[in-house]
């Protein structure tokens, strides 16, 4: 059923949808995505090839990302031992990746709106290659501290800009799953640099480093830029070659484009989006799902986890560092690639709440076998709560890699209207960036503290999510970005009695 809304006030025709639609994963099939597809018979290989050759490249940010966030742990020992440095000067260089990831998600959303979504990989590949080569021909702690801090731009960059581009280019049959393999890249990057740390010098693993920025930017003269963005600033010659170009030669795409178009030009009667017009009322409900679910994903404590694995696998008996961090970052990726192949099958809704309620399981499982750790009427059973610990870690990363991990940033790039798309995909990847500094710099204070508490409130955390993601989040697969739009603002308008006089 057609739905209209002006933009500008906030008004919605008589003829509205129901919420269902937006909340329930069920097939949508609109007529102009049927009218496009039959068009596109004879042009879907084609059009699928230049999709996947696109995503492929501008994802080898996200593994330059995984590989970035994962190069402290395996260089650590060396290069303590061969620059002199001490364990706080090293956790110094560690930390910075995060302050310069907050940094470059400040200026990420401005940096894809004024130089497109290709503009911002070339930014953040840049940044990287620029913090690996400070890394690798430092002599001095600070010197190492301004190549990870640089580094950490890009990452922060990337980290915004990835999913953005690969949601604007794909088909809504394909969105979710696509958008996910930015996930999977990031994990491959982390199983990467482990597997390479085990074999190599801390500097010949940096030199690594610049291996997947340098093929981006070869890449990114090969695929287009995104559709959207060309049609926000006015390029229609170029945005109907790029759209061309991702659905095929024989594809007819003048439906989408229209849609594409016609979205666009209502957005171009409203001003310039502002960080301060994210606290209007219209703007509420895109902000509470966008930051709710960065907010949770983080409070759920997979950095402290990730950071720390080997800590964690020592407290639970286990000696090896290697084999920790090997282990973990060996489950995420399968974990992951199955989260791809089920995005657009099941929907983002049920894989958040599965996803979020067997990470609050596994943190339950971690958090009682230190527990009776602590106390000694369990010390009979000590085998049997190491195991018990070891089995609640992997099933936490299991589950935090099947869903909560990927989705809460497929969700960001999708639910923002592209006025507001910049300033609020910086707030939204600021808050995840800034919830991992707090998670990390506050992790062995808690850990100090009491070890079983501290996964009990990353299992309290998990199980919140499930009922945010149940109460809240509605369903995005199978629509296009406009019909997402379309939902959220009946959505709001059906849960908010008052809201249409608000929107004026």
């Amino acid at each position: 059923m057609t739905i209209k809304i002006d933009l500008e006030t906030g008004e919605i025709s008589a003829q509205q949808a129901d919420i269902s639609e937006a909340l329930l994963p069920a097939e949508d099939k609109s007529e102009n995505f049927n009218k496009t597809s039959d068009s596109c018979k004879g042009g879907n290989d084609g059009s699928v090839a230049t999709v996947l050759l696109s995503t492929f490249i501008v994802v080898l940010g996200s593994l330059e990302f995984g590989y970035s966030v994962g190069y402290s742990s395996p260089a650590q020992s060396a290069m303590i031992e061969d620059l002199g440095l001490t364990v706080s000067q090293y956790s110094t260089f560690g930390s910075l990746l995060t302050i310069g990831a907050m940094i470059g998600a400040i200026t990420s959303g401005r940096i894809a709106d004024c130089m497109g979504r290709k503009g911002a990989l070339r930014v953040a590949s840049a940044s990287y290659i620029i913090g690996w080569l400070v890394i690798i021909f430092s002599k001095v702690a600070l010197s190492l501290d301004i190549g990870r801090l640089i580094a950490g731009y890009g990452v922060g960059v990337t980290s915004y800009t990835v999913p953005v581009y690969i949601a604007e280019i794909t088909p809504k049959n394909l969105r979710g799953a696509l958008t996910n393999t930015n996930q999977l890249s990031i994990t491959s990057g982390i199983l990467v640099v482990y597997l390479l740390g085990m074999l190599v010098s801390w500097r010949l693993l940096a030199i690594l480093g610049l291996v997947p920025c340098a093929l981006l930017l070869m890449g990114l003269f090969f695929i287009p830029e995104s559709p959207r963005w060309l049609a926000k600033v006015g390029r229609e010659k170029e945005f109907e070659v790029a759209l061309q170009a991702l659905r095929g030669k024989e594809c007819d795409v003048s439906a989408e484009a229209a849609e594409i178009k016609e979205y666009v030009e209502e957005l171009e009667s409203l001003p310039k989006g502002r960080l301060l017009d994210l606290f209007q009322r219209k703007y509420a409900y895109h902000m509470i799902v966008g930051v709710g679910l960065m907010v949770f994903q983080q409070a759920s404590g997979i950095n402290a986890v990730m950071f720390y694995a080997s800590t964690i696998f020592k407290a639970c008996g286990f000696n090896s560092d290697n084999a920790a961090s090997v282990s973990v970052a060996a489950l995420q990726v399968p974990m992951t690639a199955l989260g791809v192949l089920l995005m657009d099958k099941t929907g983002r809704r049920p894989l958040l709440m599965v996803s979020g309620g067997g990470v609050a399981i596994g943190c339950f499982m971690v958090g009682s076998s230190f527990y009776m750790q602590e106390h000694e009427s369990f010390a009979h059973l000590r085998v049997l709560t190491s195991l018990l610990a070891l089995s609640g870690l992997l099933v936490y990363i299991a589950m935090f890699s099947l869903g909560t991990g990927g989705i809460p940033w497929i969700i960001m790039s999708e639910i923002f209207p592209i006025n507001m798309k910049g300033v609020a995909g910086s707030l939204v990847t600021l808050v995840a960036w800034f919830g991992s500094w707090v998670v990390t710099i506050t992790f062995n204070s808690l850990l100090s503290w009491s070890a079983s508490g501290s996964f009990f409130i990353f299992g309290a955390a998990g199980t919140c999510s499930v009922l945010f993601v149940a109460k809240l989040v509605p369903e995005t697969k199978g629509k296009t970005l406009e019909e997402i739009q379309t939902s959220f603002q009946t959505y709001f308008t059906k849960r908010t009695p008052k809201a249409r006089n608000v929107l004026h």
